[in-house]
């Protein structure tokens, strides 16, 4: 395994922060406090080729919402317009919406790994990981950052719809 895995050096931290009730700094150690889920994922990757990894964590729901995200209870559904923005180390960056990791919606089972084939990520700080996905693209690793955002409301009905742009205009033939 990669020596940044394991080498010795100040433990990893993540700012959990945004339109959430208790914002916090989580280290790996943090995230052990949840429910631990196992899954064995392959992906592709656009430098390494096809990549088969068994990754450990909690769900990235789990973790979210003990955080305790701002959703008005008195609108139906508000949290379907929340959105999640992990950046990592590395400047890697992925945006995910609420329901793609909500279980009455996608349920995806988005996890915030701690550990990678049995190997504890404790100063590499743990990786954004989808197991749906067949690209490895939103795999984030050393994650330190993610954001919850509320602030897309839906589209307002008074708005008018835009002209059609001028090369997009069907012309008439007669």
């Amino acid at each position: 395994m990669s020596q940044s895995l394991t080498a010795a050096g100040p433990v990893a931290e993540l700012a959990l922060t945004g339109d959430v009730a208790r914002p916090a700094r989580l280290t790996v150690t943090d995230l052990l406090a949840w429910p631990q889920h196992r899954v064995r994922v392959s992906f592709e990757c656009a430098t390494s080729g096809m990549q088969h990894h068994l990754f450990e964590g909690p769900l990235l729901h789990d973790v979210l919402s003990d955080a305790g995200p701002g959703f008005d209870p008195a609108r139906r559904k508000d949290r379907l317009r929340f959105l999640i923005a992990v950046r990592g180390a590395d400047g890697h960056h992925g945006l995910l919406s609420w329901a793609e990791i909500d279980p009455d919606f996608g349920r995806a089972p988005v996890l915030l790994a701690v550990g990678i084939d049995d190997t504890p990520l404790d100063h590499a700080g743990p990786q954004l990981v989808l197991p749906q996905d067949r690209c490895g693209g939103r795999h984030i690793s050393g994650i330190q950052a993610i954001h919850v955002d509320g602030r897309y409301a839906p589209p307002t009905t008074s708005a008018k719809p835009s002209p059609p742009r001028a090369d997009r205009r069907v012309r008439s033939s007669t």
